[in-house]
């Protein structure tokens, strides 16, 4: 394989002493160092005006490491609209909180090109090129109309809803045909896959061959876009060995000291309307309600970190959590016990390991989820010999294969209460049997298994026989 050229919305250059980072930059960077790559994106930068395309490079650790800025009316609309008001809830199913703006759609078009235009020059003949999630769908077809023979592939870190979901997107089948500039597009689940699959049958009426290929014409030219799923992981062993350091770390010892002999649940995400902090809340409060033994003898530990102020539909949801949790406090605390702890700022991951190692049980309830890494942290984090028991959504992409995890769907209050009792009485033997199933299939699929998986994939991909700049972009976004 060539070079490898990652792509991603944002790209923060590294900077000696920073915290180690998560399993899944972890695993790109060393798929970068070992191909010799580049990493490409927004810097996080913004410009009050207009933006001139440079690319700011520098080289750290044997990749290299390029970004260009965006002025303040693109990223209010490229990234703060279409990105998160329009695609984000689209692709979790959540229709009625989208809100479709034509200028925003121009913005996220305008972006994507911009990005491709400043990519291509530092392409090499041989480069292969990893697009990565919902805001840089269109790029593929971008490069391709500026000539760009490359291989690309595309990963979605989200859902992949079906046609009768992706079909309220005003515009949808672009965005589909965008898709099919890449010679292999990934998705997380076989739920997502079968989503993706429908909305190339139903949406643009292609048909599927039995290796889940799509094949289109474009500009005189045949292009087959792979279609699969890839499910990924953390880096396993490096998590659970820093949640058993931190378990011996200031924070974890406060934490025990704090609890005395009451068990802890513990649920840690930013916050966000997918996540089901609400439902996962109501279901706490039904344990307290239905099953009094537990009264002032668990609390619940909720950190969710606030993200996205500028959204409406985000003020909202850190509104409906503060109600929450100050209700059951109030109903049920002891002049000596909170049942709720919510931390709504963000914690250090080296903490959050050592709390996940100290928590009885894992409480991970997302109403849609393309994965949930939280999940999978939580089961790497155990101690073997007394590990805690894992409650996910049926709804996360996880549940695939956490066969381990106790599910439940989040909607359902009571249900959710139940099977918080029953994690909670759980014997020492179920618990280690759930714990060692599911920790198996962590070992074996990790996010460095996983890019491996997706790039060996995309090297087998047949490219065709085109000419330059053969590739054109929908003709209703072009300038």
């Amino acid at each position: 394989m060539g070079r490898l050229v990652v792509v991603s919305n944002r790209v923060a250059l590294p900077r000696r002493g920073e915290p180690t980072a998560g399993g899944l930059a972890v695993a790109l960077k060393d798929v970068l160092k070992a191909n010799g790559g580049l990493w490409f994106g927004w810097s996080g930068e913004t410009l009050k005006g207009p933006t001139t395309g440079e690319v700011k490079a520098v080289r750290y650790q044997g990749i290299d490491y390029a970004t260009t800025d965006l002025n303040e009316t693109d990223y209010k609309g490229f990234y703060a609209g279409y990105s998160n008001n329009i695609l984000w809830p689209l692709f979790h199913f959540r229709l009625g909180l989208l809100e479709y703006d034509r200028k925003q759609a121009a913005a996220y078009r305008r972006v994507n090109r911009d990005f491709a235009k400043a990519l291509m020059p530092l392409l090499a003949p041989d480069d292969v090129i990893w697009i990565h999630d919902y805001q840089l769908i269109p790029m593929g077809a971008e490069l391709r109309a500026l000539g760009a023979r490359q291989r690309i592939g595309f990963f979605l870190h989200i859902p992949f809803p079906p046609w009768a979901v992706f079909s309220a997107l005003p515009g949808a089948d672009m965005l589909l045909r965008d898709l099919l500039a890449y010679d292999l597009v990934g998705v997380q689940t076989k739920r997502d896959l079968a989503g993706l699959v429908n909305c190339m049958q139903d949406g643009l009426e292609l048909d599927i061959d039995a290796g889940h290929g799509v094949t289109a014409t474009n500009g005189g030219i045949q292009r087959r876009t792979q279609l699969s799923a890839h499910a990924i992981g953390i880096d396993t062993r490096s998590f659970a060995t820093t949640a058993r350091k931190a378990a011996f770390g200031p924070d974890a010892q406060r934490m025990k000291a704090s609890m005395g002999d009451r068990q802890l649940i513990v649920g840690a995400e930013r916050l966000d309307y997918t996540k089901g902090l609400p439902h996962r809340l109501r279901g706490f409060a039904a344990l307290l309600a239905n099953f009094p033994e537990h009264l002032n003898r668990v609390t619940y530990l909720q950190v969710a970190a606030r993200s996205r102020n500028e959204v409406a539909s985000y003020r909202d949801l850190r509104r409906e959590l503060d109600q929450l949790a100050g209700r059951i406090n109030g109903d049920y605390a002891e002049f000596d016990w909170s049942p709720v702890r919510y931390v709504a700022r963000a914690v250090a991951r080296d903490t959050l390991a050592g709390f996940y190692r100290a928590a009885d049980v894992g409480l991970v309830t997302p109403l849609r989820d393309g994965m949930n890494l939280v999940a999978k942290e939580y089961v790497a984090a155990q101690d073997p010999t007394n590990p805690g028991v894992l409650i996910l959504s049926s709804f996360a992409g996880a549940a695939e294969t956490m066969d381990g995890a106790l599910l439940v769907n989040p909607l359902d209050p009571e249900a959710m209460a139940e099977q918080l009792d029953r994690a909670l009485k759980m014997p020492l033997e179920e618990r280690r049997d759930r714990w060692s199933s599911m920790m198996r299939g962590l070992e074996e699929q990790t996010a460095s298994r996983w890019a491996e998986n997706f790039l060996a994939e995309l090297e087998e991909q047949t490219l065709p026989a085109e000419p330059p700049a053969a590739w054109t972009a929908p003709a209703a976004v072009r300038n």
